[in-house]
């Protein structure tokens, strides 16, 4: 179901990817609680620990998708990522 959400929002232009970007969004000026309720985080299984760390320090929700490599492969990406935010 998530790859499923993620291919969708990649055509409306409404996915983020990494981290950095993921961060970045939660990090903007502005109700921070709107955020976290309106955006999805999904994090690959094979995903380094620093990065699972980040997420759960801030506090940020999150759920598990497969790995990088098969989710590239499945969304028709030609580059991996860790983290993909929906919002």
């Amino acid at each position: 179901m998530s790859i499923k959400e993620i291919k969708e929002g990649i055509e409306k232009e409404k996915v983020l990817f990494g981290i950095k970007q993921t961060m970045k969004h939660y990090a903007k000026k502005g109700d921070k609680e709107e955020r976290k309720k309106n955006a999805k985080v999904f994090v690959t299984k094979d995903a380094r620990e620093e990065t699972i760390n980040m997420l759960e320090k801030e506090g940020i929700e999150f759920s598990l998708i497969k790995g990088k490599q098969e989710s590239m492969k499945e969304l028709n990406l030609d580059f991996e990522s860790e983290v993909f935010l929906l919002k």
